[in-house]
């Protein structure tokens, strides 16, 4: 099953002690802490249960959302929220918590408030309903409500609207910056690229400028990257059509702000828009499938170049040997040694072999194919990348009837993505008519074998 981005309840939250642009001190504090404390010096104690409880969980929810859309990280500060009331809520370092109110909190630390067919947590704007006034919760005004009988559900209903739901059992979990650490470019696959394929997309609507993205699945192909392009010129970036911090976060600030995710009004992120392409927990013993047969070859052409790693089988299947090799690429490369691919080993992997793909010497392959080249090719792409292929191609092409011989130009066009289809239907391989790495090694394992090569016997 594809993976969601579902939000989670983030172990801590780093207030910042003054509004967004004043010279104050930023605080981290762990957030079920958070919520009391902000809890604790806007309400009241001695109100109803059911208003306590609608509060918290506007509280709360508030808090979730500037989390979810980074509304300060994506412009450029180091903190999530402020304790000014002009912009968010109070937080007061060091105050007594009231034994109520803490309580409660435990009980619905897990839980915020959607709209439904949404994921994301609501903007619950609120005031007092006294001094100041808004489109959303009026705190005393919930005491009202909760003397005529109101739950907490129904009174927030009041001010937010029938459609909305409570989200329960959230996960808790420690929360990042979404920025993926390294700049995402062309022949990126991975589920960051599905999410800026996404947002790109949607900030496109309000910006025709901008040319859609076919396919929103994780393939940073040509129109992603003039999409990319667009961006950065509309935003007065560096046109680089690769997506580096800045870029990634000036994304994310445009889409929060045409999907209105900080508002009331938010047109909301549905369970499609956040589905991922690829396994978002990453991969562990016992998986099989494509993706672990991609970490596998990256593993097995690593150690080909570094004798302190171990070759494995290409099987896609995540066996114990698998496992081992992980656990001694995680020892030499300084990570932690779990033998389960989590983000960071990941991104080590798929860095060092990128990096053993542009280093190595003109002419190592000798008469074989030469290693997948670390990024997918896809149409419109030209280079000698797309050449090789087409040779590999070509020649499997004069054996095979079923493929297509096609011209060794350099550049993926409808004839190079048909053959690439029906190399794909004929050896069993997922339809796409892109060449990623299993695509790749599949071409270049039958090139080899038709002309009596070993693959992996590089003459270096």
């Amino acid at each position: 099953m594809p993976a969601v981005i579902q939000p989670v309840i983030p172990e801590n939250i780093t207030v910042h002690l003054g509004a967004p642009g004043q010279n104050a001190a930023n605080i981290t504090v762990p957030f079920i802490d958070y919520v009391k404390n902000v809890a604790s010096s806007e309400i009241y104690p001695t109100w109803p249960e059911n208003a306590l409880r609608a509060n918290i969980y506007a509280i709360m929810t508030f808090a979730l959302n500037r989390i979810y859309t980074e509304w300060y990280r994506s412009r450029g500060y180091d903190f999530d929220i402020t304790n000014s009331t002009q912009y968010d809520q109070a937080f007061v370092p060091d105050r007594d918590i009231f034994e109520n109110i803490s309580n409660i909190v435990d009980d619905i630390f897990d839980e915020y408030v959607v709209r439904q067919g949404s994921i994301q947590p609501l903007f619950t704007q609120f005031c007092n309903g006294t001094t100041s006034k808004c489109d959303g919760l009026s705190q005393w005004g919930t005491v009202e409500l909760a003397e005529q009988g109101l739950t907490p559900y129904e009174i927030l209903q009041t001010y937010y609207g029938e459609d909305i739901s409570i989200l329960t059992d959230t996960p808790v979990e420690a929360v990042g910056e979404s920025y993926p650490g390294t700049p995402l470019r062309l022949g990126d696959a991975r589920n960051e690229v599905k999410i800026i394929q996404t947002q790109l997309n949607r900030i496109s609507e309000n910006y025709p400028a901008i040319p859609k993205i076919r396919l929103e699945n994780g393939l940073f192909g040509t129109d992603t990257e003039d999409a990319v392009r667009a961006f950065q010129r509309i935003f007065s970036l560096p046109e680089t059509a690769i997506v580096d911090k800045a870029t990634w976060y000036r994304i994310k600030r445009y889409y929060n702000g045409v999907k209105q995710l900080a508002e009331l009004i938010s047109e909301g992120i549905s369970i499609d828009e956040a589905t991922l392409p690829f396994p978002a927990d990453g991969l562990s013993p016992g998986m099989s499938g494509e993706e672990v047969r991609t970490l596998q070859y990256y593993l097995d052409i690593i150690a080909y170049f570094n004798p302190a790693l171990q070759f494995i089988a290409i099987n896609g299947i995540y066996d114990e040997a698998t496992e081992q090799a992980v656990r001694n690429f995680q020892r030499f490369y300084g990570l932690p040694e779990t033998g389960v691919v989590d983000e960071a080993t990941w991104n080590t992997i798929f860095n060092i072999y990128r990096e053993t793909a542009a280093t190595l010497p003109e002419g190592y392959e000798g008469e074989r194919a030469k290693i997948y080249p670390g990024y997918v090719l896809s149409e419109g792409m030209r280079n000698d990348d797309v050449r090789d292929l087409q040779t590999y191609l070509s020649y499997i092409g004069s054996i095979y009837p079923e493929i297509p011989e096609i011209p060794v130009t350099g550049y993926y066009g409808s004839q190079t993505r048909d053959a690439v289809y029906t190399f794909q239907r004929l050896f069993g391989l997922p339809i796409s008519g892109l060449t990623g790495q299993n695509t790749w090694y599949r071409i270049a394992e039958e090139y080899n074998a038709l002309k009596g090569l070993n693959y992996n016997e590089f003459e270096i």
